[in-house]
């Protein structure tokens, strides 16, 4: 079984030193309730939940799988329903819920860390819950006080979930063309008809009930995006006292296949006249279900660096132990025949890289988590603007780089064991499969990266942009740590700048110019985001004694030496621009039969 030690030490830096969360929580009379010894309690409980019960059943799990067993029915992997369980049980999905609907009011900063330690040990069974807490985000956000009243409760206890349907087998990115049905009911409710893929807990045994949020149309809906809505659909009808009644027309056709994550139920999910309620206004479903969706998209920066997380540990552990050849320095081991792996030069590469990536992921979740706190609990309407359009810029990055990145990570790791990484029994190639769809789902990478230059950088002009340079160059310049991360990131802030600007005079001459730049320019501004993180980390250590605030210095110089130069790289490939990608004729494309 894999190792795993809650980094413990590492989330009460980021906390205290380089956010100073405990002055942010007491200064907000909405989050004052929250003190740094309730906090510490939190985490230690999560590390052995998370390391003594979700741990254990991660390699069984990946190994039977979730099962479609027919008419309808789902089971998880064994071990599944009991950790599961355990984790609703103790209150873990309503943390940073609602606290008049039985949630417990923990702010983002405290649950990201949380999630982590999830994603770390279990991703499989991590995203039951996640897509539950996903839900009653958008419940809370759009729902009526009687749906609210409905549904919260159960959820933030976990003796119900939630899922997220919206791709459809002619559907997925483009859900303007999506076909599912809603005809209105004479007595306030909707027939929801058509079928869904790609559906995480779509069907299975660890709850009672289980609360569909499907984006389905009208009859008189307009056409594309504009004329979806959002409807709640449950497994089974709610009665007026809250106890369950009939079972719901709507049921798993089958599960997928699929390389990882293979102990969560990914389900094909048709609905045959379901019946089912909307939630807001008509028409308006994409713009609730986007608050679900930005939320997963952050979390899964987080599903990112729990793999990055789990994988390094390991590599580290074995690259400790492992004999091989001798050091190019001296011999470090004299009384064995060779020395272990870690003195040589390149296998400390390779988990520098991972080291560097982890470290900076964390301080970037836990940037953006801030900023999600700041704008859902700011009295001040100005800062809490500002906060959302931060939200707004960084939510691709968090989600596409960080993901990039873990899945680099993970395979360096992977690389670490040589031909063992490559072996079931050593679980690194679990923790490669599973980490890859988080690239995937929840948006593609490559739609992130068009979100993020389209959206988020062009439609304004790169307001946002301008704006987290100047607070980038600010921090900077009140730095009072001498190192060189300070001028590396102002270097990396010039370069944003211009190829920002690059960009946004290019669009209108090159039609594909978003479109083929994109993933390179998110990648550039990704590092700059490290950069920044690394500037925090180095700023909050350097006056610090100890190997532990040592070891932040020498890992920004690693940072700024052989990681931050991939900027460079992908900063002339925006600048080449996209048509050396549209030259070819579809010809070229077409498989030759010979």
């Amino acid at each position: 079984m894999a190792v795993y030690n809650p980094p413990l030490d590492e989330m009460r830096f980021m906390l205290n030193d380089v956010f100073d969360a405990p002055s942010f929580w007491q200064s907000n009379e909405k989050l004052n309730h929250v003190d740094m010894d309730t906090v510490n309690m939190v985490l230690e409980e999560m590390a052995k939940l998370s390391k003594n019960v979700l741990l254990p059943v991660n390699r069984s799990g990946d190994e039977e799988g979730a099962k479609y067993l027919g008419d309808g029915k789902v089971s998880t992997p064994e071990g599944f329903k009991e950790a599961y369980n355990q984790y609703a049980e103790a209150g873990w999905i309503g943390l940073g819920g609602d606290p008049e609907y039985g949630g417990q009011g923990f702010p983002k900063m405290v649950t990201m860390l949380t999630e982590e330690m999830v994603f770390t040990t279990n991703q499989s069974l991590a995203l039951y819950p996640n897509l539950t807490v996903g839900a009653t985000l958008c419940l809370l956000a759009s729902g009526s006080e009687e749906q609210k009243q409905t549904y919260l409760e159960k959820l933030y206890t976990g003796e119900w979930s939630g899922t997220m349907c919206l791709t459809e087998p002619h559907a997925g990115t483009d859900l303007g063309i999506i076909k599912t049905k809603a005809v209105p009911q004479g007595d306030g409710s909707y027939a929801i008809s058509g079928t869904k893929i790609f559906i995480t807990g779509g069907e299975h045994d660890l709850t009672d009930n289980i609360i569909h949020l499907v984006l389905a149309k009208t009859p008189d809906a307009p056409e594309g995006s504009k004329g979806i809505s959002l409807f709640v659909v449950p497994k089974f009808i709610v009665n007026d006292d809250g106890s369950l009644g009939e079972r719901n027309t709507v049921a798993a056709g089958s599960i997928e296949h699929k390389m990882g994550i293979k102990g969560s139920a990914t389900c094909v999910m048709n609905f045959d006249d379901a019946k089912g309620w909307m939630v807001g206004a008509e028409n308006t479903g994409l713009a609730s279900m986007f608050i679900m969706m930005n939320y997963e998209r952050v979390t899964m920066g987080l599903q990112g660096l729990g793999g990055t997380e789990l994988a390094y540990q390991n590599a580290a552990a074995y690259a400790l132990e492992r004999g091989q050849g001798r050091s190019d320095t001296q011999i470090q081991s004299p009384e064995k025949p060779a020395d272990s792996i870690i003195h040589h030069a390149d296998v400390r590469r390779m988990l520098l890289n991972a080291r560097a990536n982890a470290e900076a992921s964390r301080c970037f979740a836990m940037y953006v988590a801030k900023q999600l706190d700041e704008a859902k609990y700011s009295t001040d309407p100005e800062a809490a603007k500002a906060a959302a359009s931060r939200v707004a810029l960084l939510t691709p990055i968090a989600k596409a780089f960080l993901t990039d990145k873990a899945l680099e990570a993970t395979v360096d790791c992977q690389q670490v064991l040589g031909g063992h990484g490559s072996g079931r029994e050593w679980g690194m190639e679990q923790i490669v499969r599973d980490t890859r769809i988080a690239q995937i789902y929840e948006g593609a990478n490559g739609i992130q990266a068009l979100d993020l230059l389209g959206r988020k950088i062009a439609r304004n002009g790169g307001k946002y942009m301008e704006n987290f340079l100047a607070e980038i160059r600010e921090f900077i310049g009140g730095m009072q740590a001498e190192h060189g991360i300070k001028q590396a990131t102002l270097d990396a802030a010039d370069t944003i700048e211009t190829l920002t600007k690059t960009v946004l005079a290019n669009i209108g001459e090159r039609k594909s110019e978003i479109n083929g730049c994109a993933v390179d320019y998110l990648h550039a501004t990704g590092y700059l985001c490290y950069a920044f993180m690394f500037a925090m980390m180095v700023e909050a250590a350097h006056n610090k004694d100890g190997a532990f605030y040592a070891n932040k210095l020498k890992l920004a110089d690693f940072f700024v030496g052989r990681i931050l130069p991939r900027i460079h790289a992908h900063a002339e490939m925006v600048k080449t621009g996209s048509e050396p990608l549209m030259a070819f004729d579809l010809d070229y494309f077409t498989a030759e039969v010979s």
